[in-house]
């Protein structure tokens, strides 16, 4: 039996997610927006559920195009509103476009990416959880990254939002010391600074 985080459950789906993606240290500054905007998302509800219904938002959200999301209006959180194989909330869509405007302003002073790694100095962190009874909910760190967040425009962006998208991102390794993933995950570098 291969030991994992606990939070992974036993859905096929979930296990996927956990031994392929959560935590592994990613770069792009596109694919970090698309994953804070579905952490955004995810607020009040399961990650499975949006795990579920993903394709379906990056369908309905133009492969979360923040170019083009960021000139829509009314008529297309209306539309949103009306498809039923999203989460149907609109400030959750409202932030969503103006997130994708507050994106673009950091991309064009120097990357999203670069924003969000100079947190941890280019490196993922370590701490080295043996339970996930340790793992916070949040830290000062992801209360100052939301709250920069927030100073540059974001929505739906807050501390514990944050940290959960810091941990899936792999700015900070969080998978239990006894999980599998833990070690390879460990290994992999940051994009330094």
């Amino acid at each position: 039996m291969t030991d994992r985080c606990s939070w992974a459950g036993p859905d096929p789906l979930y296990l996927a997610y956990h031994d392929t993606e959560w935590g592994v240290p990613e770069h792009d500054g596109r694919a970090l927006w698309e994953k804070l905007v579905l952490d955004g998302f995810q607020a009040g509800l399961s990650w499975i559920t949006i795990l579920r219904k993903r394709d379906n938002f990056r369908a309905a959200f133009a492969g979360f195009d923040p170019a083009e999301i960021a000139t829509w209006g009314e008529p297309e959180v209306q539309r949103l509103l009306a498809d039923p194989g999203i989460i149907r909330h609109r400030g959750k869509i409202e932030a969503t476009i103006t997130n994708a405007r507050a994106y673009l302003e950091i991309e064009a002073r120097g990357g999203f990416g670069p924003f969000l790694w100079r947190y941890v100095d280019g490196q993922p962190l370590q701490p080295r959880y043996a339970t996930q009874a340790e793992v916070p909910p949040e830290t000062p760190l992801s209360a100052q990254v939301s709250k920069d967040l927030k100073k540059a425009g974001f929505r739906f962006c807050g501390p514990t939002i944050v940290y959960a998208f810091m941990e899936a991102c792999g700015l900070v390794n969080d998978h239990v010391t006894t999980c599998h993933c833990h070690d390879r995950i460990a290994a992999m570098p940051g994009p330094g600074l």
